[in-house]
C-alpha cells in the first residue's frame, strides 16, 4: 500500500478520534477498521495488507508504534533506535538491521513520554537521560538531545517471559548440574554473593535463578534503580524502587535512601539490583551488620576488577582510607560470581571467587572454579566450569545447617 495512502488514513483516523475521551482498544480498532473499509473501498487491497496496517495503525495509537512487533516477539531480546534511522534488534544473540523506523522525531518524543509516563519518571532538556520500564517488565533506557547527536535514542532490554530458574540455566549451558548444587549450598548457607559481568552477560537473569533457593519463610528486601527482578517463590518480599527528582529537582529518592529504610523494615535479606555508585558503601554496611545472605550485581570484566570498582564506589561517597575500605569489603563479600559472553554469543559463568580477606593491603581471593574451554563445534563453543580449589570459609555451612549440601573428607576438611 502506498505511503501516501497510509497517510491519508492515519490523518482521518485523527480526525474520527474524539480526542478528548477515553476510548477502549476496541474503539480505536473499530474507528480504524471503518476507515480502512472506506478508503479501499474502491481499489483492491490483499486481506493479509489490510490485516498489516490495521495492526500497523493501531501500534501506533495505542501501543509503542513498529516497536510493538519486536516487543511482541519471544526471540527478541534487545530493541535499539537510533533516531529516525532504522532500528536494530538483538535475536538470538545476534545484532540484525531491520527495515522499520520511526517515522520523525516528534513520534519518538511522543512515544517516550508514553513510556517515562508510566513509571514516574520525566525526561527533558534539562534531564536527558531516563532508565524506565514498560509493563511486561523490559528495562529501557532513552537519551535525547543534546546529550545524543544521533537524535533520540531508545535502549530495550526484554526479559523472558518465562522465569529462568536454576534447571533452565543448566539447559542452556550457562552452568552445570553440580554447579547448580553449589549454588543452592551458598545461598542456603546465607553466603553474600556479588555477581559480577559485563553489560548483556545475564546478571539479572542470574541474580532471579539464583533466589529461587532462598527458603520461603525469610523476608526480602529488593531494591533496584528501574524494577526487573522477579522473586515468584518469595510471599515476604517488598519491592523498591528510586525515584528520580520531579521538575523542582526536589523529592528524589536513591537507592542509598532505599538500603538505609529497608534495615528497619526486618529484612533477612538485601537484595540490591545493581550497585553501580557510592549506595555501595550502604550495601557493604547492610552486609556487615547481620543481613548474611544478601546478593547484588555489578559491571567488571572479572572478580578481580569488581572489587577495584567497589573500592572506586565505596571513595565516591565516604572520605575513608582506602585500607578500611578493603577491609570493609573483605568483611562483607563473601562469594563473587563472574559472567561473560563468549565469541559464539553464549552467556557463561566464567569464574567463581571467594574473599578471604585482606593480605599485604590486598582484598585476597580464591579461585573455586574457572571455566575452561576445550574445543568447538558447530560454531559453538565446548567447555567447562571446573574446580580449582576448596571453598576455605565453611563457618556459614555449618552455622545454617546446610549438611546435605556439604560433606567431609577424610582430612576433616568440609568439601561443597
Amino acid at each position: 500500500m502506498e505511503l501516501g495512502v497510509r497517510e491519508k488514513l492515519r490523518q482521518r483516523i485523527v480526525k474520527d478520534i474524539d480526542m478528548t475521551m477515553a476510548l477502549e482498544d476496541w474503539e480505536i480498532a473499530e474507528i480504524i477498521d471503518r476507515c480502512i473499509l472506506e478508503e479501499t473501498k474502491d481499489e483492491y487491497f490483499p486481506l493479509k495488507e489490510k490485516v498489516n496496517l490495521r495492526k500497523e495503525l493501531f501500534n501506533s495509537f495505542r501501543r509503542l508504534d513498529v516497536l510493538t512487533e519486536y516487543l511482541e516477539d519471544d526471540q527478541v531480546s534487545e530493541i535499539m533506535v537510533n533516531g529516525t534511522a532504522p532500528i536494530f534488534i538483538e535475536k538470538r544473540g545476534r545484532i540484525i538491521r531491520t527495515n522499520k523506523r520511526i517515522a520523525s522525531e516528534e513520534k519518538l518524543h511522543s512515544l517516550i513520554q508514553q513510556i517515562v509516563a508510566t513509571c514516574n519518571r520525566r525526561i527533558n532538556e534539562a534531564s536527558p537521560i531516563v532508565d524506565a520500564r514498560l509493563e511486561d517488565g523490559s528495562r529501557v533506557s532513552i537519551v535525547i538531545s543534546p546529550v545524543s547527536l544521533s537524535g533520540t535514542t531508545i535502549t530495550i532490554r526484554r526479559f523472558p517471559k518465562d522465569r529462568i530458574g536454576i534447571e533452565k540455566l543448566i539447559e542452556l549451558g550457562t552452568i552445570d548440574d553440580s554447579f547448580g548444587k553449589v549454588l543452592k549450598a551458598l545461598v542456603l548457607g546465607k553466603y553474600n554473593i556479588f555477581i559480577s559481568g559485563g553489560t548483556g552477560s545475564g546478571k539479572t537473569t542470574f541474580l532471579n535463578a539464583l533466589s529461587s533457593f532462598i527458603p520461603k519463610d525469610e523476608r526480602i528486601i529488593t531494591i533496584e534503580d528501574s524494577a526487573e527482578l522477579n522473586l515468584e517463590q518469595v510471599d515476604n518480599l517488598v519491592r523498591l524502587e528510586a525515584r528520580n527528582a520531579n521538575v523542582e529537582g526536589e523529592n528524589s529518592v536513591s537507592i542509598r535512601d532505599l538500603i538505609k529504610a529497608s534495615l528497619r523494615m526486618r529484612p533477612d535479606r538485601i537484595i540490591v539490583g545493581e550497585v553501580r555508585d557510592q549506595a555501595a558503601i550502604d550495601m557493604l554496611q547492610a552486609m556487615n551488620t547481620g543481613h548474611d545472605g544478601s546478593l547484588s550485581t555489578g559491571h567488571a570484566n572479572s572478580p578481580e576488577d569488581m572489587i577495584s570498582r567497589l573500592e572506586t564506589m565505596v571513595l565516591t561517597g565516604a572520605n575513608i582510607p582506602i585500607q578500611a575500605v578493603r577491609m570493609q569489603i573483605s568483611q562483607a563479600v563473601d562469594i563473587i560470581i563472574h559472567l561473560g559472553r563468549l565469541r559464539d554469543r553464549s552467556r557463561k559463568v566464567l569464574k567463581v571467587s571467594e574473599v578471604l580477606g585482606v593480605e599485604d593491603g590486598q582484598v585476597m581471593l580464591n579461585t573455586l572454579y574457572e571455566f575452561v574451554e576445550t574445543g568447538e563445534k558447530d560454531g559453538k563453543l565446548i567447555g567447562s566450569l571446573r574446580k580449582v580449589n576448596q571453598l576455605i570459609n565453611v563457618d556459614k555451612l555449618i552455622r545454617w545447617n546446610a549438611k546435605e549440601l556439604y560433606e567431609e573428607g577424610e582430612d576433616g576438611i568440609l568439601r561443597i
